[in-house]
């Protein structure tokens, strides 16, 4: 009999706790110090978004074209691709919760020098690519670190819901973070919104402060040692079930998640006109996709231990609502596959991420996800400017097909090879 390939057995850190009963949709926050964590990220995040509309618009301003938004977000994750196993590396060696004061403060400070020169009015598009150069230098450490701190905040039994909370407070900020940026962008200016970024990361540092040291669930960490990176390489090859999620989440991360590049030209080009201003439009189109992603986040929260033909599933959910973008008719059709694709994007987003961390051991969790995070953004470099290329080529609704497509078509190869890796080894060896 050929087993189905979600349900192929998983090995690693499987335990009781992972067991897939329902805890509810919020039960991570009965940990005193996630409580302080999220609210601490819920403030982080708001910023973060202010910045990430006000920098898109930027580029578009000073660079001139969507090809300049991809560029920038090449040169954001371009650390990410050549350096992000050592990331890993460092999260598991050195204690989780100073590597994360480090880095949060260093993003305060690029924050902080971006806002002065853009308020100063002395910005240039070189600037902008220095800025996310620098920015991605300190995301490939900090980006793996967070990942798997959260296995040390809440017990193993609160990882999968904890993951996708943090994934809902990430989303509903930005529902606050692009309107307040689309306002301060319309009057004072990007520099400013800048500028709140830069404070918003006295919360993280604060929260990081405040969290009680005596309950924290530490990781061992890794002793030096050679060949690490390599052993952590073999680790996902031989768990055929963490190698295809990683390299779905690979293929979507690379082009289905280069949407951003697409809005600015949808906003400006294709539904702008009449008493509504393309920045007004980029604003909205990013709250809807939060108001989905909300929505696809607690879904996810609320699912103990998610199926991997469901992560697949929502892998190809999202590339197929991205489809219905490209094609919508008009302004509310687009808004309503906006919706569509943030609820099946945090989905898919929420259960990969949490399904990798509890399929590995602790020893490992931090140099795997450097892998999946390498899968996830490393990418972009690619990504980015081709899409902005199609953008700039055949229109924005073309980009936005092509993103759509390629994660659809990728899900599907995926099935397939997981498909095939069941009937092999379920069928019987020879006599």
């Amino acid at each position: 009999m050929t087993t189905a390939a979600a349900d192929i057995p998983v090995s690693g850190t499987t335990s009781t706790t992972d067991s897939p009963r329902r805890s509810g949709t919020f039960a991570a926050l009965r940990v005193r110090n996630f409580r302080i964590y999220v609210s601490a990220h819920a403030v982080a995040s708001t910023g973060t978004w202010m910045q990430n509309i006000a920098l898109e618009w930027l580029v578009l301003e000073v660079g001139g074209s969507p090809a300049a938004v991809g560029v920038t977000m090449a040169c954001q994750f371009l650390p990410m691709l050549l350096l992000g196993l050592y990331g890993g590396m460092i999260a598991d060696r050195y204690p989780k919760r100073v590597v994360l004061m480090i880095t949060q403060s260093l993003n305060g400070l690029l924050s902080a020098a971006l806002a002065v020169l853009t308020i100063a009015g002395q910005i240039r598009v070189e600037h902008v690519y220095l800025f996310a150069l620098a920015q991605g230098l300190v995301f490939v450490v900090d980006n793996p670190t967070r990942q798997i701190f959260v296995n040390e905040v809440v017990p193993e039994r609160y990882v999968r819901n904890a993951i996708a909370l943090n994934a809902a407070v990430f989303q509903t900020s930005r529902l606050i973070g692009p309107a307040v940026a689309g306002v301060m962008i319309a009057t004072v200016g990007s520099g400013w919104a800048f500028a709140a970024n830069a404070a918003s990361y006295i919360a993280p540092l604060t929260g990081l402060m405040l969290i009680r040291s005596a309950d924290l669930i530490r990781t061992p960490p890794l002793e030096r040692a050679p060949g690490q990176l390599r052993s952590a390489l073999r680790y996902v090859a031989e768990r055929p079930h963490v190698a295809w999620t990683i390299v779905l989440v690979g293929v979507v991360g690379t082009f289905g998640l280069k949407f951003p590049v697409v809005l600015t030209a949808m906003a400006d080009q294709t539904f702008a006109g009449g008493a509504v201003s393309g920045a007004q439009l980029y604003g909205l189109f990013n709250v809807v996709i939060a108001v989905g992603s909300v929505a696809g986040a607690l879904i996810a929260g609320g699912r103990t231990h998610p199926r991997l033909r469901t992560i697949v599933l929502a892998g190809a959910a999202f590339g197929a609502a991205q489809l219905a973008a490209a094609l919508a008719p008009g302004l509310g059709v687009f808004l309503a596959a906006l919706v569509a694709m943030g609820m099946v994007n945090l989905a898919f987003q929420a259960m990969a991420n949490s399904s990798v961390q509890s399929w590995v051991d602790g020893g490992v969790r931090g140099r795997v996800m450097s892998l999946y995070m390498l899968a996830f953004v490393g990418g972009t470099p690619l990504g980015g400017p081709v899409v902005g290329w199609i953008t700039d080529a055949f229109g924005a609704r073309a980009g936005m097909a092509f993103c759509g497509l390629v994660p659809l078509l990728a899900a599907a190869g995926v099935a397939y090879a997981l498909s095939r890796h069941a009937r092999t080894v379920a069928e019987p060896a020879p006599a």
